[in-house]
């Protein structure tokens, strides 16, 4: 019998951190939690630590660590707690740890990614901003600790389980990949009307339980343009190399298509557990918990050009994609600081929907900058990306 392996789940009381933990509560003996992570919400971390006795659980911010504390030691519970970066990046790269799930929200989770790919650890990777701000510094940290990256999102490990196994013969097997969306709330929706747009109506995905942030990325497909940009780093292969293509069933999570012209997709129905439960098993599989395609009760499944002019209209960020890869280095860490800030902005109504391309247009037309050599440079550069954002949002409100 094996050992368990011992998990951090980076951002445990998000959406993939809670499904995390739903499919490692069917498989105890193979697995045990060594840390969990969240931002604020204390009440929810004191309950998963009940539940899944991890050895430390951190708080990013500090007052809630302090209430987390206290909370567990009114419970009598067993768990160190800690609070801030540090913290974070400790139980990232902790020796007793053997896989990392990265599902921290946006560029704060790269500095706990960039610990754990340094450490050697698997990997599980649902954290896209850590390639998309990252690129081939976050690369050359995998390269030198050994690190095996495994994608979490549903298109990435469609792809990655639609691939040969060798992966020094994708350049000369594979023509390129296509990366499926569902399109969002918006699909048909008049473009002009787009600007009346609520922070309701933009969380609301016909197919998909998201947080707000990426509800929203999915609603102007900016979420497809740092997936096409997190492919292109994952699987090596050249812009020109990726395409996009509206499936509003969500049934198809992505397709290869290889020189022969054949295609190779993975199917399955629209629950994360599907691809977390292949991360933790790989190369092996295991239960997930989500329920089984129904082949005699599908809908038929249908196909969009993102070219027909309605949804170059609707979503107009999701080609920033192809130039910020073509532009220089440090081009993407920009657009998703631009991102960020403005759908935060959106969010707290400061500006319409629409003007969030607008915001992460002037933002990569504004920016002059130094390619980025480190971390530190990636985070400075996230830093002044985020303040010319932030100008650009206040010429708007």
């Amino acid at each position: 019998m094996t050992s368990p392996q011992s998990i951090t789940i980076l951002g445990s009381t998000g959406s993939i951190g809670t499904s995390t933990l739903d499919v490692l509560s069917r498989h105890p003996q193979a697995f045990r939690v060594h840390a969990l992570t969240a931002s604020s919400q204390v009440d929810v971390m004191l309950a998963q630590c009940a539940q899944f006795k991890p050895v430390v659980a951190v708080m990013a911010q500090e007052s809630a660590g302090r209430q987390l504390a206290d909370k567990v030691k009114a419970e009598g519970l067993s768990v160190e707690v800690r609070w801030g970066a540090q913290a974070l990046i400790d139980v990232a790269s902790h020796p007793d740890v053997d896989a990392v799930m990265a599902a921290i929200v946006g560029a704060a989770g790269l500095p706990p990614c960039m610990a754990a790919a340094r450490a050697g650890k698997r990997l599980l990777l649902a954290n896209k901003e850590a390639l998309v701000v990252g690129g081939e510094v976050f690369l050359e940290a995998v390269r030198e600790g050994g690190a095996r990256l495994l994608p979490i999102d549903s298109e990435h490990s469609a792809i990655f389980q639609s691939l040969p196994e060798d992966p020094s013969t994708w350049p000369s097997r594979v023509q390129k990949i296509i990366l499926t969306a569902s399109g969002g709330p918006f699909r048909s929706r008049d473009p002009l009307t787009l600007k009346d747009v609520t922070p309701e109506q933009a969380c609301a995905h016909p197919n998909w339980v998201m947080g707000r942030k990426i509800s929203v990325d999915s609603a102007t497909m900016m979420n497809k343009a740092l997936e096409v940009i997190e492919a292109r780093y994952l699987f090596g292969l050249q812009p020109a190399q990726l395409e996009v293509v509206i499936h509003p069933q969500s049934v198809i999570h992505s397709m290869v298509q290889y020189q022969d012209h054949s295609v190779v997709a993975q199917l399955g129905t629209p629950d994360m557990r599907v691809p977390i439960a292949y991360g933790l098993s790989w190369p092996e599989r295991m239960t997930s918990g989500a329920s089984a395609l129904d082949f005699h009760g599908l809908p038929a499944m249908t196909f969009e050009s993102m070219e027909q002019p309605g949804h170059l209209l609707r979503f107009p960020g999701l080609k920033l994609a192809w130039e910020t890869l073509k532009g220089a280095p440090g081009s993407c860490a920009v657009l998703n600081a631009a991102n960020e800030v403005a759908v935060d902005a959106f969010l707290n109504r400061k500006i319409r929907f629409d003007q969030i391309h607008a915001v992460n247009r002037q933002t990569l037309d504004a920016w002059a900058f130094d390619a980025p050599q480190n971390l530190e440079d990636l985070i400075e550069l996230d830093t002044q990306s985020r303040q010319v954002a932030q100008q650009a949002v206040a010429k708007l409100v």
